[in-house]
């Protein structure tokens, strides 16, 4: 049952509050993002974005890679810290 009043609930549920994404994991998502894309562009059309803006397998290139690759293991902690704790 709700308390109209002072918008709280009574019963077992618990009041949750969203979480906020603090810099890193913007920066992981934006990258997983772009990696994403990229990866879409080059199954679709064979167009690798970050090959032909940096070089092929150049140390920029394999940079991105890496970062991208490092930014999805970071969302996969992410997502799993996030997740309700069973009762």
């Amino acid at each position: 049952m709700a308390n109209i009043q002072t918008g709280t609930e009574t019963g077992a549920r618990e009041a949750r509050t969203p979480a906020r994404l603090n810099t890193l994991d913007w920066i992981a998502m934006v990258l997983l993002v772009i990696g994403g894309l990229n990866w879409g562009l080059v199954g679709l059309f064979g167009i690798d974005v970050v090959a032909r803006l940096l070089g092929d397998m150049t140390t920029a290139a394999r940079a991105v890679y890496v970062l991208v690759g490092i930014a999805a293991v970071y969302s996969v902690y992410l997502c799993a810290s996030k997740l309700p704790a069973k009762p």
